[in-house]
C-alpha cells in the first residue's frame, strides 16, 4: 500500500506559530524524508466558509495569504501538491454519501464539534454545513486515500469520525475501496496544541491571541512582553511555575540548544533555565527576551521568503492549479470506485445494462406468451360458441 500524507489548513487568516509547529513544520519534514509516495496539501475554503459564508471575501483573500506561508516555510511544489478544496467538486459529492453512513447523535457527540461549537457560540443557529464538516474532512481524505494525517491532539477525534466512515462504508458495501488513517502527532508535546498568548488553551485567530509567521519583528516582540505568565511570579525572586505557562511552553516547543550559546550563554540549556524559574530569582522579562530572540531565529528566514514570494503572485497561483488538477485527478478516481462498490456507476456498468436488458427482454417475451396464450384461448371460445350454434 502506498503511503500518502492529506493534510491542510482553513484558508480565514494567515497561518501562526500554533500551525507551524502542530503540523507545518512537519509537513516539511515529512515531504522532505522520501519516505511518502504522496503529500497532498488541502486549502480548506470551502470547510471555511461554513462559518464565513456572509462574508466569502475573507475566505478567498487568505486562500493566497495561506499558500505564501506554505511555500515560506519550506513546502515544495516538486514534492507536494498544494489545491484549492471548493475546486475539486468531487469531495463535494464524496460528502453527500458519506452523511448517510453517519447520525446526528454521533455528530453531536464527537468532542471537537462540541468544542468549536461553544467557541462559536451558535446557540440554535448552527449551520448544517458547520455541523456536518467533520464528514467533508472524511472526504478529504478518504478521496486521496491518505494513510497518515499530520496534525494536532484536538483532531483526534476527528480522524476517529473519518474511520468509522471508512469502516461503514466498506461493511456497508462489501468492499475494501476506502481506506483508514492514522494521525502522526507532533513528536514535541508542547506542540500538539500551542496555548495562547493570554494563556487560553488553544491559539485561535478569531480569539487574537496568535503570533503569525508573517508578523514583523517589532510586532512579535510587542506580543511576547504581553504574554500571559505564572500570576504567582509578582516579583523577581518569587518562585515561579513553568508549567501552564505560556512563556515556557512557546520555548519547550521552539527552542534549541544553539539558542542558549548565542543569546543567553549563561545557561547550558531549557532545563537549567526552568530550575531558576523554579526556585526563583529570575524575572519575566528576561525569559520573554530569550523567548523573543528565540522566535525571531526561527521566524526571520520565512518571512524574508515571504515577501520574496509576495513579489510574483501569478506564480502562486500557478501552483495552486497545478496541485489543484492533480487532485482533481486523483480524487475522480477514488469517487468512481466508491460509486461502482454503491452500484450507482450507470453509465459505465456495462454488467448492470446487460442484467437489465436481459430482464426486460425475459419480461416482454413472458407478455408476449400470455398474450399468445389468451389468443389461442379466445379463438378456443369461438370455435366453441360457432359449434355449439
Amino acid at each position: 500500500m502506498k503511503k500518502i500524507i492529506l493534510t491542510g489548513d482553513r484558508p480565514t487568516g494567515r497561518l501562526h506559530i500554533g500551525h507551524y509547529v502542530g503540523s507545518l513544520r512537519r509537513r516539511v519534514e515529512l515531504q522532505n524524508s522520501g519516505e511518502f509516495d504522496e503529500i497532498n496539501i488541502l486549502v480548506a475554503d470551502a470547510q471555511a466558509l461554513t462559518d464565513n459564508f456572509d462574508n466569502p471575501e475573507k475566505v478567498r483573500a487568505n486562500i493566497v495569504n495561506v499558500a505564501l506561508d506554505y511555500l515560506a516555510a519550506g513546502i515544495d511544489p516538486s514534492k507536494s501538491s498544494i489545491m484549492i478544496q471548493s475546486a475539486i467538486p468531487q469531495l463535494t459529492e464524496l460528502t453527500f454519501y458519506y452523511m448517510n453512513l453517519v447520525t446526528v447523535a454521533r455528530l453531536q457527540r464527537n468532542p471537537t464539534v462540541k468544542s468549536e461549537l461553544s467557541m462559536r457560540a451558535f446557540g440554535e443557529g448552527i449551520p448544517v454545513g458547520f455541523f456536518c464538516y467533520p464528514i467533508s474532512q472524511a472526504a478529504d481524505i478518504t478521496a486521496f486515500k491518505a494513510t497518515t494525517v499530520p496534525a494536532g491532539e484536538d483532531q483526534e477525534p476527528m480522524l476517529e469520525q473519518t474511520r468509522e466512515i471508512v469502516r461503514s462504508f466498506n461493511h456497508t458495501y462489501h468492499c475494501d475501496v476506502l481506506v483508514e488513517p492514522e494521525i502522526l502527532l507532533p513528536q514535541n508535546k508542547a506542540s500538539m496544541r500551542l496555548p495562547g498568548t493570554d494563556g487560553k488553551e488553544k491559539m485561535s485567530k478569531s480569539l487574537g491571541n496568535c503570533i503569525y509567521l508573517s508578523d514583523e519583528p517589532s510586532v512579535i516582540s510587542k506580543k511576547v512582553k504581553g504574554m500571559y505568565t505564572d500570576p504567582g511570579h509578582l516579583n523577581i525572586n518569587d518562585p515561579g511555575k513553568c508549567e501552564g505557562n505560556p512563556v515556557f511552553t512557546y520555548l519547550d516547543a521552539f527552542c534549541r540548544p544553539e539558542h542558549f550559546e548565542q543569546f543567553l550563554p549563561e545557561y547550558r540549556n531549557l532545563d537549567e533555565l526552568k530550575d531558576h524559574y523554579r526556585r526563583g530569582g529570575l524575572g519575566d522579562v528576561k525569559v520573554k527576551k530569550f523567548l523573543d530572540a528565540v522566535l525571531e531565529d526561527t521566524l526571520t528566514p520565512i518571512r524574508e521568503k515571504r515577501h520574496d514570494l509576495e513579489k510574483n503572485i501569478d506564480y502562486i497561483y500557478e501552483v495552486l492549479k497545478a496541485g489543484t488538477e492533480k487532485g482533481k485527478e486523483r480524487a475522480q478516481q477514488t469517487l468512481d470506485e466508491v460509486k461502482d462498490a454503491m452500484k450507482i456507476n450507470y453509465f459505465d456498468d456495462k454488467e448492470l445494462i446487460l442484467q437489465q436488458q436481459k430482464e426486460f427482454d425475459k419480461q416482454r417475451q413472458e407478455r408476449e406468451a400470455l398474450e399468445r396464450r389468451r389468443e389461442a384461448s379466445r379463438r378456443g371460445n369461438q370455435k366453441k360458441t360457432q359449434e355449439h350454434a
